[in-house]
């Protein structure tokens, strides 16, 4: 990097602090301002928000690293994400507005009474805002260190760096990232996230493009891809035709099976965000309506999977034809940025990882924050506290959130590794998650359960030298199917919620499905969620997302046959998610009230 470059790394970092700063006096009237922007976000902002805390400096390493070893479907183990993702649009986005919540650990008292609730919510809050939160925090500083190491960023001011003066190096970027998100809250963070979204996707594809012009064009980099050998590199799915005709497993696959099929069949809805993720969640709560809130995550699932997927896996192939010996596959893309990128591109390149980096631990401080503030200080410490206090106490919970954060960067080593343990330690309490909402009979006890007993499973099969499961599909399974049966138990051999209690919920929220006959009954409201016409629309919209960031590969990557297959389907989507249009609720029983 020359002067022209760092120029346009200074220039980003002090329009970030000073946008971020300039907003704080957003962020100052109490809790609901600072965690959730006062419920008054834009589709379009919550939406675009939501995406860009999903792209850290981590992403493009973590997929080079995929693709590089497990090929194109490797990607599966974000995609099938997908999944929930789309039923988050029409099944849980408008509820989530509706509960009128700051953070998810707040339902738990809104969903479930007593002491237990109170547990579960000061329990989960610190299992999300320390440990699980602050290893997020930590593979992103992580990948950050990675970078200023490929890049030689110290070597250029004459410095050669140990690890420590690397990290501390990104810390002191974590800084001026606490400096905006401290003080101006959720606003701050959103309004950054915009401009730091479009910045970073602008840096992918510039590197995309560099890299691809390089090799000669698209065709000459699949043509030498293909020419590698060993791994099916491109495959979207590793089926080839065996004997007799019959599609069989790849023995070239660089995934098992069994992995292949957890991440399509059980990673989605078993994992804790199945209903929809804590910082989306805070985007969902913030938004100004239930139908922004919609818009929203209809926003987020289209720039993260159709705009996103691509530019990152194009890099990603293209590292792997001209780095084919490179022992960590996830320094390919930095290290194309730094032998293909011309003065000017380099800085603003440089530039959009730094601003992807800034989008996801800003919102990890603040998220961090919003349950140490709301869920432990305000809840069980000072539930009497002003708001003042509150929101000094929320920027004082920011500052904590990010030195463990920096303490965990410390413990990483690996960022696709690190990844895998964030899912296995979040696998198992998703399906309680989604059934909360729509049966009477979960109760605290068996969320609790499923919380812990997913986080311990998952930790041990994962780290434990003795418990360790290599096979990362068979992990997920063990610990979804222990988690299950402990959850389970949990739940019959405790009492269930109280009427009150039960009724409290169905009056504030409204879901739909045959859960709530009772509460139906009992508070004479029927649902303002048709729950059969919404699964119905989320598979509509599945097949479009699916076959428009498919179809978008399959002509890409030159697979004319795949590609015209998942436009297919796309459109196919499309047309079924017209003609089922808006929910239309079933009219209401005899003597009940509408």
């Amino acid at each position: 990097m020359i002067w022209i470059d760092w120029a346009i790394v200074v220039a980003y970092l002090v329009f970030t602090l000073a946008l971020g700063l300039y907003l704080s006096r957003r962020a100052s009237g109490g809790l609901v301002d600072f965690f959730v922007s006062g419920r008054s976000l834009p589709w379009w902002l919550a939406g675009t928000s939501m995406a860009a805390t999903t792209f850290s400096i981590d992403t493009p390493l973590y997929i080079a690293g995929v693709v590089g070893t497990r090929g194109i479907a490797g990607n599966w183990e974000w995609w099938s994400f997908g999944i929930a993702h789309v039923v988050m649009i029409y099944v849980f986005a408008r509820l989530w507005r509706r509960s009128e919540i700051i953070t998810d650990a707040e339902l738990t008292e809104l969903r479930y009474g007593g002491a237990m609730a109170a547990w579960l919510r000061g329990i989960k809050a610190f299992l999300f805002a320390v440990p699980i939160n602050c290893i997020g925090i930590g593979y992103a500083m992580l990948a950050m260190v990675k970078v200023i190491d490929a890049l030689g960023l110290w070597q250029a001011f004459g410095i050669e760096p140990g690890d420590n003066l690397k990290l501390l190096s990104v810390v002191g970027v974590s800084a001026l990232v606490l400096l905006y998100a401290g003080f101006s809250g959720l606003w701050g963070v959103v309004a950054t996230d915009f401009f730091q979204f479009f910045l970073a996707l602008l840096g992918a594809i510039i590197v995309a493009v560099a890299a691809v012009m390089n090799l000669g064009g698209m065709a000459s980099l699949v043509a030498q891809v293909q020419a590698i050998g060993g791994t099916d590199l491109l495959a979207f799915v590793p089926l080839e035709r065996g004997a007799g005709g019959w599609y069989q497993w790849s023995e070239t696959a660089g995934i098992t099976v069994s992995t292949f099929l957890a991440y399509v069949t059980l990673q989605w809805w078993a994992f804790r965000r199945s209903d929809g993720g804590g910082e989306f969640i805070q985007r969902l709560a913030a938004s100004k309506t239930e139908a922004e809130a919609e818009k929203a995550a209809w926003f987020f699932n289209i720039l993260h999977y159709v705009v996103r997927t691509w530019p990152w896996v194009v890099v990603a192939l293209a590292a792997v034809v001209i780095y084919p010996d490179l022992a960590d596959r996830e320094l390919g893309y930095p290290m194309l940025m730094m032998d293909f990128l011309p003065p000017v591109l380099l800085g603003l390149v440089v530039a959009s990882l730094i601003a992807a980096f800034m989008s996801t631990v800003s919102t990890l401080i603040n998220w961090g924050a919003s349950y140490l503030t709301n869920d432990l200080y305000a809840r069980f410490m000072r539930p009497d506290a002003p708001q003042a206090e509150l929101v000094l106490a929320g920027r004082l919970a920011s500052v904590v959130v990010t030195g463990l954060g920096a303490i965990a960067a410390f413990y990483s080593q690996d960022v696709t590794t690190v990844f895998r343990l964030v899912i296995a330690i979040g696998t198992g309490p998703g399906l309680v998650l989604i059934l909360r909402w729509f049966w009477w009979r979960i109760n605290a006890a068996a969320e609790l359960a499923a919380m812990l007993a997913g986080f311990v499973v998952g930790l041990v099969t994962s780290v434990v030298p003795i418990l360790t499961i290599d096979d990362f599909g068979l992990r997920l399974l063990v610990t979804t199917a222990i988690t299950s049966v402990i959850w389970v138990t949990a739940m019959v051999i405790t009492p269930p919620e109280s009427d009150d209690t039960l009724d409290t919920f169905y009056r504030k929220v409204r879901p739909g499905g045959p859960g709530w006959e009772r509460q139906r009954q009992r508070t004479g409201l029927w649902p303002v969620q048709d729950l059969g016409h919404d699964l119905l629309r989320a598979g509509a919209a599945l097949l479009l997302l699916l076959g428009a960031m498919l179809g978008v590969g399959g002509f890409l990557l030159y697979q004319p046959l795949t590609g015209w297959f998942w436009l297919v389907v796309a459109v196919a989507g499309w047309v079924a998610l017209r003609r089922l249009g808006k929910a239309v609720m079933p009219m209401p029983k005899a003597g009940v009230d509408e």
